[in-house]
């Protein structure tokens, strides 16, 4: 049986224009990288955005309407975290896990325009699943409606991002996690402040058909100031750096919420939310392996997948690896034994050869995003 066709972001044609090296991410056709010869690469892409500002087509992920009377009650007796604590106007991370194993299904970002309208940003390769099960709880007065391809999302990452918006008109005097509306090129979008690199930068949304527009307007702006835009291996690069997880890699229905560090964003003394009861076992029982960052102390770079081992015990695998352009090392993310603490040595299979590195602590380099 064939297999169904790639989408496509909204400025599929910029991509192909620009020569990008283009692959499957959750069924979506994206760029992971632009030529080096025309300024980018993963490396060049990385440091613009660590150093000015780098814009991302980030159109792949979900997006999905949660609308009606006990909107709110009911999805805060899904997610993990409690969107009781945060204003109409803010978003905020949480995860969806599973009601038995507390394994997660999703990580996502969760905009509460009222407390009965609210816009779910989920992973792409998840966004069927998270909505399956939403909808399958839903009380009948609640409407969900998937609108992935209603939107296009870019990602303008770095501590110029809030002059290329400020140069467009648009308020940036936005605090973490909260979102407004306003215009770029005429066109109305929605700008949140956040991000997933670890730099000050702001998340747009604007209509799938005319993300073309905004996406030139923004791209001019950044490109006066020496930014670039960026695929998504740079993307991958620059979160690794701040232990940023990865559905799939850190997080998935095997590794939960306080396996992966991701803790403090369960809302612990809500009333209930799915896979409470699973995830309080744990948390009394302690987990039994923990998400930690590991620095390379020789050339080498990891990869996921990779065994750890310490006196030749193996005591976890490689969850993410790259080599850092910031730091210039290899770096990994791992799931390991608990009981091993920061600073502990460790040695990574890198085919076939046990490469030394050390526990380190998260984030790799500091965080910059307020």
């Amino acid at each position: 049986m064939d297999s169904a066709p790639l989408k496509r972001s909204p400025i599929n044609d910029f991509h192909i224009e620009m020569n990008a090296k283009m692959a499957d991410f959750g069924g979506w056709e994206m760029p992971i990288e632009y030529p080096a010869d025309l300024g980018g690469g993963v490396l060049n892409e990385h440091n613009s955005v660590r150093e000015r500002v780098g814009l991302f087509d980030v159109s792949h992920l979900g997006k999905a309407s949660v609308t009606g009377g006990g909107a709110l009650e009911f999805l805060n007796q899904a997610f993990t975290n409690d969107l009781t604590k945060i204003a109409d106007g803010k978003a905020q991370y949480t995860m969806l896990c599973d009601e038995k194993t507390g394994g997660v299904v999703d990580d996502l970002i969760v905009y509460r325009k009222s407390p009965t309208d609210f816009l779910l940003v989920p992973n792409a390769a998840n966004t069927g699943e998270v909505l399956n099960r939403l909808s399958k709880k839903a009380p009948k007065e609640i409407r969900i409606a998937n609108n992935h391809m209603d939107y296009g999302v870019f990602a303008l990452q770095g501590q110029l991002a809030k002059d290329v918006l400020r140069s467009l008109g648009c308020a940036v005097e936005l605090p973490y996690m909260a979102f407004t509306n306003a215009l770029i090129a005429g066109r109305e979008v929605t700008i949140c402040r956040t991000g997933y690199t670890g730099e000050f930068g702001f998340e747009i949304l604007p209509n799938w058909n005319e993300a073309n527009e905004v996406w030139q307007v923004l791209l001019e702006e950044v490109r006066k100031r020496g930014g670039l835009p960026a695929g998504l291996g740079a993307r991958d690069t620059l979160r690794t750096e701040m232990g940023y997880p990865l559905h799939g890699h850190e997080l998935s229905l095997e590794i939960t919420p306080l396996q992966a560090g991701a803790n403090w964003a369960v809302g612990w003394s809500k009333s209930n939310f799915w896979g409470k009861e699973a995830l309080l076992d744990e948390k009394a029982k302690g987990p039994k392996r923990l998400m930690r960052g590991l620095l390379l102390q020789e050339r080498g770079i990891p990869r996921a997948g990779m065994k750890v081992f310490v006196n030749q015990s193996e005591i976890g695998e490689t969850t993410s690896g790259t080599f850092s352009p910031t730091i210039k090392a290899g770096i990994a993310l791992a799931l390991l034994d608990a009981s091993l603490e920061i600073g502990a040595e460790v040695f990574i299979d890198i085919r076939g050869k046990n490469v030394r590195a050390k526990v380190a602590k998260l984030p790799f380099v500091p965080s910059r995003v307020r």
